[in-house]
């Protein structure tokens, strides 16, 4: 049996049943020096939020039968092209549930696939965006035409509403930060996205009333399991909705702003909204990275904001990569408007599933920036 194999066997028997590993004391917030002095050993981080074209969701993306490495291969090439030195990628509680070693093995090989290509990787443990009933197996195919129509929930709705199940998921979110958590390929943890999102038109009427409150529980508990695990890497939760001003947050976006090692945010605004979401953050002193951004029929262009985020040394991570079966160059209101082809212009993505930029304008900026030019 190999190092790795016996490695991968240790950390599941430890976490699948919430068990400690590590003996010494859970890790507390870095400091905003500590933070400051990680990110300035780091790359400027720029590139997108991943998934293979070939997926229509994490679910898809990760599970034995439709794991893609090919694919994925050959578009973190196009990506290692643009100059991209990172991806935001999700994960899921029930591929942990299911077959904890194989998908770590998975995680293992897609990391390979990255670092070959120099791009690391932040991971996105639980996410409370579009439809709320996960479930296994083989994934439906996409609406015609419609934004995103199979993302899931991570952990869902049957979970999030029962407070007594969240420390359901406990061993998977320790176990999967506790594999990696010196691992030099995994930058940074993103611990819940947009947790407290009620998925207006899509799926509010399925939505807890409460789900800002219960989101909020399991987001308090994940942030100190994450602590436990004491990785090396920052871990953040990303602000997305809301007032971030000074003495007018949300108690859900007080408790991610005063407790990530960096700060995150989404922004899919034009620049000068960009730029006042900007100034709302930089009180806290930490290191700045936009990990959702570019939506071009809201203004929020590569063109506009991504010469700034440079400029701002903040990092920057559009949504979508690849055109694929997450169909996101259609827009959010593609689920209450009608469309019968492609939109004149695309919502989010760069590529067209056989390499061709939707705008060689854009690639030709993104390699200006990223020092990538000819």
């Amino acid at each position: 049996m190999t190092r790795h194999m016996l490695s991968i066997l240790l950390v599941v028997a430890l976490f699948a049943g919430g068990c400690h590993m590590l003996k010494s004391e859970p890790s507390v917030q870095w400091t905003p020096s500590e933070a400051n002095a990680w990110y300035a050993e780091q790359p400027w981080l720029v590139g997108c939020n991943f998934g293979p074209s070939t997926a229509i969701n994490q679910l898809e993306m990760w599970q034995a039968e439709t794991f893609d490495p090919e694919t994925i291969d050959k578009e973190l090439a196009w990506a290692e092209q643009l100059g991209f030195t990172s991806i935001r990628v999700y994960l899921h509680h029930m591929l942990w549930k299911q077959h904890a070693r194989g998908f770590l093995h998975r995680l293992e090989d897609f990391l390979d696939i990255a670092d070959a290509h120099h791009i690391g990787v932040m991971f996105v443990l639980l996410d409370g965006v579009w439809d709320p009933f996960p479930q296994l197996g083989e994934q439906r195919e996409p609406k015609p035409h419609v934004h995103n129509s199979g993302w899931v929930q991570s952990p869902g709705v049957k979970i999030l509403r029962d407070p007594e199940r969240h420390d359901e998921l406990k061993g998977y979110i320790k176990g999967i930060i506790g594999h990696f958590r010196k691992d030099p390929r995994v930058q940074a943890w993103d611990i819940f996205n947009e947790p407290d999102n009620i998925n207006r038109p899509a799926y509010v009427n399925y939505e807890p009333e409460n789900k800002a409150e219960l989101s909020l529980m399991l987001l308090k508990k994940a942030f100190a399991w994450a602590r436990e695990a004491r990785p090396t890497q920052p871990i953040t939760a990303a602000v997305w909705a809301g007032d971030w001003s000074e003495g007018k947050l949300s108690p859900i976006n007080e408790f991610m702003l005063e407790n990530s090692d960096v700060i995150t945010f989404h922004c899919y605004s034009d620049l000068a909204q960009a730029q006042a979401r900007v100034a709302s953050l930089k009180r806290h002193n930490r290191p700045l990275i936009c990990t959702e951004y570019m939506a071009r029929p809201a203004g929020s262009t590569f063109e506009d904001i991504l010469p700034y985020f440079k400029e701002q040394n903040i990092g920057a991570y559009n949504w979508g990569f690849v055109a694929g079966k997450t169909q996101t160059i259609y827009p959010w209101d593609s689920w209450t408007k009608e469309y019968t082809a492609e939109p004149p212009v695309w919502f989010h993505d760069i590529f067209r599933a056989n390499g061709a930029p939707y705008d060689p304008n854009e690639v030709r900026l993104i390699k200006k920036l990223t020092g990538k030019a000819n």
